[in-house]
């Protein structure tokens, strides 16, 4: 069974940093399409930023210079480094994994089959 657990949500000031962490368990995860999410309240899932199975990059262009997405193949772990958080960057965040979806960066929910349960990022 695959299984995608967040952790590394808290509550920060503007202008602080957050750095969350995905860890994998349960198939070869390194070869797969990954992606965060996040969900604000009354709002739509969206897409933050993307990792290919092969290490390129995609980001949503709100978060484009201040968040950075990467993985440890070592760990099994993915990473999303949050800098210069700002209040509308409040959501609870989830970790996505595309298996036999393709392996180009996506920021569309359709390219992934695997989530998590999320984390919650507050800025205020």
């Amino acid at each position: 069974d695959v299984q995608l657990v967040e952790s590394g949500g808290d509550s920060v000031q503007p202008g602080g940093s957050l750095t969350l962490s995905c860890s994998t368990a349960g198939y070869a995860w390194y070869i797969y399409c990954m992606a965060w999410f996040r969900q604000a309240p009354g709002k739509e899932r969206e897409g933050v930023a993307s990792i290919g199975a092969y290490g390129s990059r995609t980001y949503q262009d709100s978060v484009k210079g201040r968040y950075t997405i990467s993985k440890d193949n070592a760990k099994n772990i993915l990473y999303l480094q949050m800098n210069s958080l700002k209040p509308e960057d409040t959501a609870t965040y989830y970790c996505a994994a595309g298996l036999g979806r393709g392996t180009s960066p996506s920021l569309l929910e359709e390219r992934y089959n695997y989530w998590g349960r999320g984390t919650q990022v507050t800025v205020s």
